[in-house]
């Protein structure tokens, strides 16, 4: 819409190279129609840039981004080419500009062939561009952001285009509200991680490769993607996937740390309608002994839909409400709409007083860009501009002094109501963005919309309340969105296929950076059985973020609801998370520390092992647990992968070897749960007070642990101590740093509780 239409374009590739200039960490390479600049960092990371690209200015990359490795040189290579090596990876590029990822024992991780252009003739507009690349034939692609159908990326088309659904959906459906252009691929030979840094609309097209039988030829894997716009740059990382992860987490930002109470059990409604229905629902968790830590308010708080408002005869003392709430523990988190509702006074008013033009969206000619949300009319704050994002963080003061610990962002792709005027139910792709005062239009714009208004939200809480970590997450965002909070899975179809693209969703998403999701538990917008929703909120317990929700129209989502075989599988859920809650505040502090999410593939240690890379039914929770959903209706038992080691199961402490297959009981009550042998977490005790529960090493080895100590509410540095778990004198001990016995709960031996 308000697009002038491209008209005839010109073809390019890059031509033959004509000459090299060294720079620190690698050079430039010119080539007849182009000039790459490739650079190896202080960290390991690889950059190149097509056309000038350069690795800043950027929305994912932090900073300045990282300092070249002074110690990596561009170097002629074979074939006319040139390479720069360095101490954990080559990058070697052909004649043509083709370019090749090695490791430093010259192995092919990934070879990217030369792109082609596509330019405008005649007319202003930046290029459309293609970049074909061939990984090895075992390879397996993850990532791209959150895929209803992964966590593997079979076979397809991805668009990356963050995107409404428009319903519920389940593993059919793509593109859905976070897409990224990054993708870790997993291969006999190594992990590496791509990430194109272009906020364009897109599309990757992935072909798993095929091994050939006997002597016959490979077939690679192939990656193919197509982007309509922006700079042709790319980032890759090499190693382990927890060096890739942490290798990522430095160059995109470390992922906030949520408050302690937020890795509780939080509950939500679309519909609450009342303070009076949030009162009865509580005090329904309260008389059932059933832990809560959080009760959501969506869009029907508000007055008429309006951001930033209360409706006062439904709720008539929220601040009293929220007090009310804190006593007993339970803390009050709002959903925040970024539409703002076109009207005389409120939002809407003092928004046109910021800045020179107003906080909006505009078009090409300065008229607001308006479109229909649940408010009616609306128009939608440009978070590219950073005055806008100040304006905007110190809104959330309105929602502080309601007595709001936290916030979720909702319908910020952006959604508007009028696909016949706005093509995906979003904004026209002519409207005009500030973009950090580069200029641009939405095309640029749309896919960080949702990160803009995160950072927004997330500085403001910040210099509104220092002492404390914000709480926020939001449906949309894009690459470097775990700086700001985490996300959950929007609106998934109730059905076991939601079910399972729960799981997806998560470790996908953890594969991107963004550690801290979870899925509504029971799915948006139906009614489950009573044995879908207790499998969900099975799997919802050892998730980061643990919260049922439901729209207006849908069935209830308290356990109670469901009878008294529900209730009681509940209750016993719930009770492990709350165990669990120091282990998962240590899981949130090394996803900051090192990247790492707290729910990961079960090939996370051994991604060389075919077997797990192709498990898509079972998870890891840090390096200690492994949880076995029941993700198929009537299961009562299921087939559990393990890696390789001593594996015990936490219901019945019978040790199982790894690696191979175990079948497991899997009654209505619980889910398999299998600890790691030699394996040392925090956990809640019976007083409630922390407590270090052990399971003991196979006879002849050791373990480990990471024990972290939350620094409170605020920012400080978590205290990290390694503890070491060792057979002595015919029995198990847990040592400290310094060699100091520890107190342990030790489980995992004969006889032993």
């Amino acid at each position: 819409v308000g697009l002038p239409p491209r008209g005839p374009e010109r073809a390019r590739v890059p031509g033959l190279l004509t000459g090299a200039d060294s720079r620190p960490g690698g050079g430039v390479l010119r080539f007849a129609r182009s000039e790459l600049l490739v650079r190896v960092t202080a960290g390991g990371a690889v950059f190149w840039g097509w056309d000038g690209a350069e690795p800043t200015p950027s929305y994912a990359v932090v900073g300045s981004g990282p300092e070249p490795d002074p110690r990596a040189v561009l170097e002629p290579d074979t074939g006319g080419g040139w390479r720069v090596v360095s101490e954990r990876v080559t990058v070697a590029v052909s004649r043509h500009g083709a370019v090749e990822v090695r490791t430093p024992g010259g192995v092919v991780l990934r070879r990217e062939l030369p792109p082609r252009w596509w330019e405008p003739v005649g007319a202003v507009g930046g290029a459309r561009w293609l970049q074909r690349a061939e990984v090895p034939a075992d390879a397996r692609f993850f990532g791209l952001g959150g895929r209803a159908s992964g966590p593997r990326l079979r076979d397809g088309s991805y668009r990356l285009w963050n995107t409404d659904p428009r319903g519920g959906f389940g593993p059919g459906d793509d593109p859905l509200y976070i897409t990224m252009p990054v993708q870790m691929v997993v291969a006999d030979a190594g992990t590496h991680l791509v990430f194109h840094d272009s906020t364009w609309d897109g599309r990757v097209v992935l072909r798993e490769g095929e091994e050939g039988a006997g002597s016959g030829p490979d077939r690679p894997g192939v990656s193919e993607l197509r982007m309509d716009g922006g700079p042709l740059r790319c980032w890759v990382l090499v190693g382990t996937p927890a060096r890739v992860l942490q290798g990522w987490s430095g160059l995109t930002g470390a992922a906030a740390v949520p408050p302690e109470w937020a890795l509780g059990y939080q509950h939500a409604r679309w519909g609450f309608g009342s303070a009076q229905e949030v009162r009865r629902v509580v005090a329904g968790y309260a008389s059932r002994g059933l832990p809560l830590s959080a009760v959501h308010l969506d869009i029907d708080h508000y007055d008429g839909h309006r951001v930033f408002t209360v409706d006062q005869e439904a709720f008539p003392d929220l601040p009293g409400l929220a007090g009310e709430l804190r006593e007993s523990g339970v803390r009050l988190v709002s959903i925040v709409d970024p539409a703002v509702k076109v009207e005389e006074g409120g939002t809407y008013a003092a928004g046109r007083g910021v800045g020179p033009a107003g906080a909006f969206v505009r078009d090409a000619q300065g008229r607001e860009v308006r479109g229909e949300v649940w408010p009616g009319e609306c128009a939608y704050p440009d978070f590219t501009d950073p005055q806008v994002r100040r304006w905007w963080g110190d809104l959330y003061e309105e929602r502080l002094r309601q007595g709001f610990a936290g916030v979720w962002h909702d319908m910020n792709e952006p959604v508007s109501f009028t696909p016949p005027v706005f093509p995906d139910q979003t904004l026209p792709r002519s409207s005009r963005h500030v973009l950090e005062g580069a200029g641009g239009d939405h095309r640029e714009a749309h896919n960080v919309y949702a990160l803009g208004m995160a950072r927004a939200g997330y500085e403001g809480l910040v210099r509104l309340r220092p002492a404390e970590r914000p709480f926020l997450f939001s449906r949309s965002g894009w690459a470097g969105m775990q700086r700001y909070g985490g996300t959950w899975s929007g609106d998934v179809e109730t059905g076991w296929e939601g079910l399972r693209a729960s799981l997806a969703l998560v470790l996908g998403l953890g594969l991107c950076g963004v550690p801290y999701s979870g899925p509504d538990v029971g799915g948006f917008g139906g009614s489950p059985s009573p044995e879908l929703f207790l499998r969900w909120f099975q799997l919802g317990a050892y998730l980061p973020l643990f919260r049922t929700h439901a729209a207006m129209w849908a069935g209830r989502r308290e356990p109670w609801e469901f009878g008294p075989e529900v209730l009681e599988g509940a209750r016993a859920v719930l009770a492990e998370r709350e165990r669990l809650r120091p282990y998962f505040m240590a899981l949130a502090h090394l996803a900051r520390r090192t990247g790492a999410p707290y729910a990961r593939p079960l090939w996370w240690g051994a991604p060389e092992e075919r077997a797990l890379r192709d498990c898509e039914d079972a998870f890891l929770l840090g390096d200690s647990l492994l949880v076995a959903p029941v993700l198929e209706c009537g299961a009562d038992r299921r087939a559990v992968r393990l890696p390789r080691g001593r594996w015990y199961d936490t219901a019945t402490g019978e040790a199982y070897e790894g690696p191979g297959q175990v079948l497991l009981d899997a009654p209505m009550r619980r889910i398999p749960v299998l600890a790691r042998a030699g394996s040392v977490i925090a956990v809640r005790g019976e007083d409630g007070e922390p407590e270090l529960e052990a399971w003991a090493p196979a006879a002849g080895r050791t373990g480990s642990g990471v024990l972290v100590r939350d620094p409170g509410e605020g920012f400080g540095v978590a205290e990290v101590e390694r503890v070491t778990v060792r057979w002595r004198g015919g029995r198990v001990v847990v040592e400290g740093e310094d060699g100091v016995e520890l107190k342990v709960r030790m489980r995992g031996l004969r006889g032993g509780g």
